[in-house]
């Protein structure tokens, strides 16, 4: 070993050390209120806080590790022409609305929040020009960048993000109302600086609250556009503070992102135009990307029988990176042979019901690895719960060995068997909605299910915004689907796993489905409990214990982690800035 490698190690195993020596139990971090407010972090809070959130890696420590790669930057203007795909049509861009990760990509990037995540998902301040934490912290008050406008002109100010706060808050209007749910209140303390109180210390709060993208709750909003435009246009058009402006957006043709000269930060963004086309289906999306008609691909992930195929070709780029998010075959427990009405019983006692014996033979006959090689050729992870493998501190490495839904086709067998189907003989033959773009994806499954269990699945496709009407208003057998842009434990577990989750069954008839697709009391108390715990340890116990329990007592049939795959054009300059997980963020993209 070289002298300066061994000087590069033992300079990594300090910033390693320092970045863990903390006391768990600590909301702070081991860091004091100055280290944690405004105008920006410093590289050992980065590093605390990375630590703390699970997601300290060697690559961070390594000397310009926090930036990532260079990469030459290309000269400023032009129009980049995107695909979005997996997506007929791009139905809202309301921040209170936005439910899937190709939508709030767009977003991102036309509307501003407090703050804003960086490539290492650490918070950077965006419209907050700095902020003071207290030393308890229960106080975040922010400074406010002074002089901004929203696209439409109207000047933006404190008024604007108590507006946001209200609406946002308000489950009449915005699906995410239970990311505000430990705030105890937000004051205005002038016209630029404003204070939040929470009732508890809340380690996500930064990044899952006020974070502009992923967590959406905090995107901040013009009321002057709303009130003008109606909720339905502005749903279409979004009026923002962000780097681009939205020019035109035409349902099932596509979006128009213009340069926003009047953004604060003068230099960005770099390109003129964005034009945005929802493409659906499989070959269309590579037949477009090869054929020059766009140069960048956004939206759902990646066809993985492309990934190989845009690797080969010269002419691109393709960055892979692990994914935030999880992917599952959703189980309608109102429909037969597999309907369960209480998921709150203790667990021998559900094994004596057929209808979750059926949903767990379903669970256990889920050959992951055949999966993940044949309709995702090796790109991904096998998946137990919502709770992913980017979130590395909270990620629990054998809960593949440990859940009920482990791969086991005599124990599924059997059960089904117990159900009054051996062998399959006389099991219905349900129905699986798929996208267009992931009918092989379904057909793979369906092949599996064939083998191991005997049972005969109807692969569905539908466009993607009709499928997911028919999930929310739990009008389905069986789905195949999931999340993205999952960066926090709230994001597995209080958006997806709780009673009241913004995905469950939101729009269900409630007189003849009481809860959607899932509902279990315990997973509600510790999802409660994990969202506004600081103790670093206790919250991982509680969220990897509500975890185990959606995933024994199959929530769905978890399948698979993605990785995050982004393709472009060799023509496409996208900086290390600008390459964060989930996202498509373009404000420093440039062209040759």
């Amino acid at each position: 070993m070289k002298r300066s490698d061994a000087h590069i190690l033992k300079r990594m195993r300090a910033l390693w050390d320092d970045a863990h020596d903390f006391d768990p139990k600590d909301p702070m971090f081991g860091l004091t209120a100055a280290e944690m407010s405004g105008p920006a972090l410093s590289r050992r809070a980065t590093l605390r806080l990375l630590a703390a959130g699970g997601a300290l890696t060697a690559a961070h420590l390594m000397p310009g590790g926090m930036t990532g790669a260079a990469q030459a930057e290309g000269k400023s203007g032009g129009t980049l022409n995107c695909g979005w795909a997996g997506v007929a049509e791009i139905q809202t861009l309301d921040p209170a609305q936005i439910g899937q990760v190709l939508q709030f990509q767009i977003t991102s990037n036309v509307l501003s929040g407090l703050m804003h995540i960086d490539n290492n998902l650490v918070p950077r301040g965006d419209l907050a020009e700095d902020w003071v934490v207290s030393d308890d912290g229960l106080t975040y008050t922010f400074k406010l960048r002074q002089g901004l406008t929203f696209h439409n002109g109207d000047p933006f100010n404190a008024d604007d993000v108590i507006y946001t706060y209200e609406r946002s808050s308000n489950p009449d209007i915005s699906i995410h109302s239970k990311v505000l749910a430990n705030v105890a209140s937000l004051e205005k303390i002038g016209d630029y600086e404003v204070r939040f109180t929470l009732k508890n210390p809340q380690a996500s709060f930064l990044t899952k609250t006020l974070e502009r993208a992923s967590g959406r709750a905090m995107t901040i909003v013009s009321r002057g556009a709303i009130e003008k435009m109606g909720a339905a246009q502005y749903g279409l058009t979004p009026v923002g503070t962000g780097p681009f402006k939205v020019t035109e957006h035409v349902l099932g043709q596509g979006v128009t992102l213009e340069k926003f000269a009047d953004y604060y930060d003068p230099e960005r963004p770099k390109l003129d135009r964005i034009i945005i086309r929802p493409i659906d289906g499989v070959e269309p999306i590579a037949a477009a990307l090869e054929a020059g008609d766009i140069q960048y691909i956004g939206g759902n992930p990646i066809a993985p029988q492309l990934i190989d195929r845009f690797k080969a070709n010269p002419d691109l780029v393709v960055d892979i990176k692990p994914g935030p998010g999880f992917q599952s075959v959703w189980l309608n427990p109102w429909r037969e042979p597999m309907k369960v009405t209480d998921f709150n019983r203790p667990m021998d006692e559900m094994l004596k019901d057929k209808g979750f014996m059926v949903r767990l033979a379903l669970a256990k006959a889920l050959d992951r690895d055949t999966y993940i090689k044949q309709a995702h050729f090796g790109y991904a992870v096998p998946g137990y719960g919502s709770i992913n493998p980017a979130m590395a501190f909270y990620y629990d490495q054998e809960i593949g060995e440990k859940s009920q839904q482990a791969f086991d086709p005599d124990g599924a067998r059997a059960l089904l068997a117990e159900a009054g189907f051996p062998d399959g003989k006389g099991f219905p033959e349900l129905e699986m909605i798929v996208t267009p773009g992931s009918k092989r994806n379904g057909l793979v499954l369906a092949n599996i299910y064939k083998k191991v269990l005997g049972i005969t699945i109807k692969v569905v496709p539908k466009e993607f915004s009709v499928g997911i009407q028919d999930f929310n208003n739990m009008e389905f057998d069986m789905r195949l689907g999931g999340s993205g842009g999952d960066y926090d434990p709230d994001d597995g577990l209080v958006d997806w796993m709780m009673t009241t989750s913004k995905f469950n069954g939101r729009t269900r008839d409630k007189a003849k489905y009481p809860f959607g697709y899932f509902s279990n009391d315990l997973v509600d108390s510790l999802t409660d409990e994990e969202s506004v715990t600081a103790d670093l340890e206790k919250r991982k116990m509680l969220v990897q214990e509500a975890n185990q329990i959606t995933s024994d007592k199959v929530t769905c049939g978890f399948l698979y982690h993605p990785v995050d795959v982004l393709v472009h054009s060799k023509v496409v300059n996208v900086p290390a800035a600008n390459r964060i997980p989930g996202l498509a963020d373009l404000d420093r993209v440039t062209l040759n």
